[in-house]
């Protein structure tokens, strides 16, 4: 195996780190290989693992011990030569749980069995949402294909009335042993790929996999509230899992569309309103769409373009149900255009009655205006 496999190595520290140094530069890796930052590419998913077995290790100062003392699995001699308990092949003295952690940090090095049940994968899906469906919780069925169990064979691969037989080659282990003087390291088997097992006669439905791919519908509860990027997971709809081993998950990640009269700020929802000059002189009760529906709003007498008027609980609410968001409405006074002439007639009588009270912001500008002629 490379050098590179060396755990210190493998989470970026020295040999001599501190347990907080590990455990930091571990969140450090673990963060930057997330799948979410990732995308699921499948090198970092295996980076992110190989980190997290590393991690394990080293975290607990037995096995550390036990590690900076017999070496590292690359094929390179032992720092103290064979402790007690270790023979030959230097995996023998380790217990089980730790040599698991090795078959996961370096793969075909490691000591794999044949047999092994293997977990499905985990599946993403992508719901698109309107702002509508958001408002209120629901129910959304989804389609999608997914590798399942073969019923024909039960996920064995092999006809009906046949079974797998062991590898003659490797003997049902999955490994063949190859030794280099005093130590001994294992490889899959290139007879049977590691599986332990061959199949001298394939289901002619899955052609020998185990699996065929099928479509799967659910229906799934979206809750009130979600926003884009939410991630919902549901456990056990992913692909089915290998020789008995578990389903994967499915992760539906959520992606709400824009709507062409309401804005998404949070919980609460924005939109704007024109009014005549008339009623925002004068103040008037209006009808403006909501997610619900119509309501009626209050304009107060003298509103002025860009105030901003607020319609209680006609938001969204927030994931946890416990608060509800506002509908906010922006004020847009139109100016009449295309005036008849008896209505210019009106407005001309309406300025020539004006004061200071008619228009305080005017004045205000005015007075500022000549305040500045002066100097």
């Amino acid at each position: 195996m490379p050098s590179q496999t060396d755990l210190y190595e493998l989470l970026g520290v020295s040999q001599n780190a501190t347990q907080e140094e590990i455990r930091k530069a571990y969140l450090k890796l673990a963060h930057k290989y997330h799948p979410d930052k990732t995308g699921g590419d499948k090198n970092a998913e295996e980076k992110l693992k190989k980190i997290n077995a590393a991690y394990d290790i080293l975290k607990n100062p037995e096995k550390r011990k036990q590690y900076d003392q017999f070496g590292s699995m690359d094929g390179q001699p032992f720092q103290g030569g064979f402790g007690p308990g270790f023979g030959g092949d230097f995996s023998s003295g380790f217990d089980s749980s730790f040599g698991d952690i090795f078959d996961m940090l370096f793969g075909q090095g490691g000591r794999q069995r044949g047999t092994r049940t293997q977990p499905g994968h985990d599946l993403e899906y992508e719901l698109v949402l309107n702002l509508g469906e958001v408002a209120h919780p629901h129910k959304k069925t989804i389609s999608f294909q997914r590798h399942e169990t073969c019923s024909e064979c039960g996920g064995a691969g092999a006809m009906k009335g046949t079974q797998p037989e062991s590898c003659p080659q490797c003997h049902g282990t999955g490994q063949v042993r190859q030794s280099h003087g005093v130590f001994s390291m294992s490889r899959p088997c290139n007879r049977c790929g590691g599986a332990g097992r061959i199949i001298a006669h394939p289901c002619t439905t899955c052609k020998g996999t185990g699996q065929v791919q099928r479509k799967r519908e659910l229906n799934i509860d979206i809750p009130a509230g979600v926003e884009s990027g939410t991630r919902l997971r549901v456990s056990g709809e992913g692909e089915a899992g290998r020789l008995g081993g578990p389903h994967g998950d499915l992760y539906i990640r959520i992606r709400v569309l824009e709507h062409e009269f309401f804005e998404r700020h949070g919980i609460d929802i924005v939109c704007e309103a024109p009014i005549t000059l008339t009623q925002a002189a004068l103040g008037a009760t209006i009808r403006v769409p909501t997610l619900n529906g119509q309501a009626d709003l209050k304009v107060p007498a003298g509103t002025q373009s860009g105030t901003q008027l607020r319609l209680r609980g006609h938001g969204l609410s927030d994931l946890r149900g416990y608060r509800q968001g506002d509908q906010i409405v922006v004020i847009q006074v139109e100016t009449p255009v295309k005036l008849s002439r008896r209505q210019r007639e009106l407005l001309e009588e309406f300025e020539s009655l004006s004061n200071n009270r008619t228009y305080p912001l005017l004045d205000e500008f005015k007075a500022k205006t000549d305040s500045m002629k002066k100097h």
